[in-house]
């Protein structure tokens, strides 16, 4: 609950107490890692995830938070291994195979990025996260009928949504998109967008085991 609201120093307070009893648990470090994740200890939070990964290689979570923490410090091979490795895990989690979109659009492979978000929007049709990013990435491409058609979903499932449960990253972004879906496609193709995806809201949290360390996941980038 602490980690949830972003108290990490105290989160990790409690965690440390916790390691003395159950050094060898996973989710343990995990939600180590993701403290100092949040407090953009990139590096330590790379470390506790190793550690995490050393002890528990088929735990997709893990995988999935390593893929993010790489894609967060934009070292887009990495973390094209850590989500590969992850998905290989678990194939039914659409986020992975948006954050995979999100790294081989950094790696260039438009092609290959365009495919994992339309298996992302199969598993999910609701996410607006999935429909924003793929939207913001079909617009640097220049293709602005298409994104549009992705940024017509987002709001439709916003509607749903209550102002307070809509992330601040995600609300920026959606801001961002309404204009540039106004300019032409080839203004698009020579100027750029000059927006980027987003991976608010897509923390994995591991909820096995030890029910004392459990995170949510549904907190902006950590």
């Amino acid at each position: 609950m602490m980690q949830d609201h972003g108290d990490y120093d105290v989160a990790l307070s409690k965690y440390r107490v916790a390691a003395i009893t159950s050094p060898e648990s996973p989710q343990l470090w995990n939600n180590i890692a993701m403290c100092f994740f949040g407090k953009k200890k990139y590096v330590a939070a790379i470390s506790c995830l190793k550690r995490a990964n050393y002890l528990a290689p088929f735990e997709w979570q893990v995988l999935y938070n390593l893929g993010l923490v790489h894609l967060t410090m934009q070292q887009y091979a990495s973390s094209f291994h850590f989500f590969s490795a992850a998905i290989a895990q678990n194939s039914k989690c659409a986020k992975l195979y948006m954050l995979l979109g999100i790294t081989l659009t950094h790696l260039e492979d438009h092609e290959s990025a365009r495919k994992s978000y339309e298996q992302a929007i199969s598993l999910d049709r609701s996410d607006p996260l999935i429909h924003l990013n793929y939207a913001v990435a079909l617009c640097n491409c220049g293709e602005r009928r298409a994104a549009a058609k992705h940024f017509s979903q987002v709001e439709a499932n916003l509607q749903n949504m209550m102002d307070h449960d809509i992330d601040a990253e995600i609300a920026e972004l959606r801001t961002q998109m309404e204009p540039l879906l106004q300019l032409g496609e080839e203004h698009i193709k020579k100027q750029g967008s000059g927006v980027m995806e987003t991976t608010a809201g897509t923390r994995a949290s591991v909820k096995k085991k030890m029910r004392s360390t459990e995170v949510d996941g549904n907190v902006p980038i950590v």
